[in-house]
């Protein structure tokens, strides 16, 4: 059993940590909040819209994945054009929204290079960028800072703090205490 009796509310525009080590069942819970596992038993209700399976109530939320979900022969740019297609955006929108996350990201400057150029803390800063392409109204970040320089867990912070401030729920899941007392209201 990866995950027995979990009952778990997050408000909107509350902040989450989610602790726990290795195999404890935190990327289990993601897959079931975001539609990709259908649990065993019990439903998954986001914002009183429904289930996840819904497409409509699954365009809430962007998902910060532990693996990287990037295409290194593409730049950060075209990167992020494809997941905002995607996601159904285009013209001046996905324009907009693409200098916004290269923004957040600090890419700006690399927006050219391919991303397989890039450092590793460069890749996980685009990878929540790209998260965020559709402007989700839920954020979920499974381990984003796994084995990243200081600096760029900074960075990464840093955003995501921008992000709650603003108004954007948030599901952090780490196994590094400090990490969940910095972001999480809980």
């Amino acid at each position: 059993v990866a995950v027995h009796d979990l009952s778990l509310e997050i408000g909107a525009g509350e902040a989450l940590g989610l602790l726990g080590p290795n195999g404890a069942g935190k990327s289990t819970v993601i897959a079931m909040l975001t539609g990709a596992l259908t649990p065993d038993k019990g439903k998954i209700n986001l914002q009183g819209l429904g289930s996840p399976v819904d497409p409509k109530v699954r365009a809430l939320i962007g998902v910060v994945p532990q693996n990287l979900a990037l295409y290194d022969e593409l730049t950060p740019e075209e990167n992020l054009r494809f997941f905002g297609r995607l996601h159904g955006i285009g013209g001046k929108e996905l324009r907009a929204r693409v200098d916004w996350c290269l923004d957040l990201a600090g890419l700006s400057s690399r927006k050219k290079e391919r991303v397989g150029t890039h450092s590793g803390g460069m890749k996980r800063r685009l990878n929540l960028a790209c998260g965020l392409m559709h402007d989700p109204k839920i954020l979920i970040c499974d381990e984003p800072t796994v084995g990243v320089d200081p600096q760029s867990r900074n960075h990464i912070f840093d955003s995501i703090e921008r992000l709650c401030d603003g108004g954007t729920t948030l599901l952090y899941t780490t196994h590094y205490i400090e990490e969940a007392r910095r972001l999480c209201d809980r």
